[in-house]
């Protein structure tokens, strides 16, 4: 099963300049997902996408594959991450006739996950029927869309969903989760290719702990 593991770094970012390469803990940032990747057995390749022939030179110092820079219309603010993965995976089609069976994506911008949690994402994944896997945060109680209200154009607040006063006490509300940044996301070369999808319809839920779950964007 062959697996490929993309670390999307882009050099642009208004938030933080040169954020993927900034020292962090001590080393790059985007040292903290390579080492994470290049240390999992699952994964058998492990690219860089950015369109910085800086940050790609840091790459493949820290054993990335950069094999080309990604194009500087596709690394944009608003560059769907979507659209960065399936023309990465459209060159590597092309050039090399590489499809592999699943592409994990490592955002930078979780330094703190830990290869405990990518093999244990990836174990998940194997060994389940799903198009995707997106590592995700138990959300508290007090941000629980039954407890989240809006104002309304007088200034008063209602609920967001249909209140419950049973339902509507902490031990009753049914448990939500959020994608942690994400730190990891897994997904089928198929449903990327046929259903444009980095989801799909059959999502695994891969659970983190909030400590580990700090997304620097």
């Amino acid at each position: 099963m062959e697996i490929l593991s993309i670390i999307p770094a882009r050099s642009g970012s208004k938030g933080i300049p040169g954020k993927n390469i900034k020292n962090f803990a001590g080393k790059p940032l985007l040292a903290h997902s390579a080492e994470v990747s290049l240390s999992c057995n699952n994964i058998n390749r492990t690219i860089l996408s950015t369109d910085d022939p800086e940050i790609k030179k840091i790459g493949i110092k820290l054993g990335l594959e950069v094999p080309f820079l990604r194009p500087k219309k596709l690394s944009e603010d608003d560059t769907p991450t979507l659209l960065v993965i399936k023309d990465l995976l459209n060159q590597l089609r092309d050039r090399e006739g590489y499809k592999p069976f699943a592409i994990v994506i490592l955002q930078p911008t979780s330094p703190l996950r830990r290869q405990k949690h990518l093999n244990e994402a990836l174990d998940l994944f194997i060994n389940n029927d799903a198009d995707s896997l997106v590592s995700t945060v138990k959300v508290p109680h007090n941000m629980n869309p039954f407890s989240v209200m809006e104002l309304d154009k007088k200034g008063f607040l209602n609920p967001f969903l249909e209140y419950d006063e049973l339902r509507n006490m902490r031990q009753k509300k049914p448990v939500f989760f959020a994608r942690n940044g994400a730190a990891i996301y897994i997904t089928k070369y198929s449903c990327l290719m046929k259903k444009n999808s980095l989801f799909g319809s059959k999502i695994l839920n891969y659970q983190m702990e909030k400590e580990f779950s700090v997304d620097l964007d």
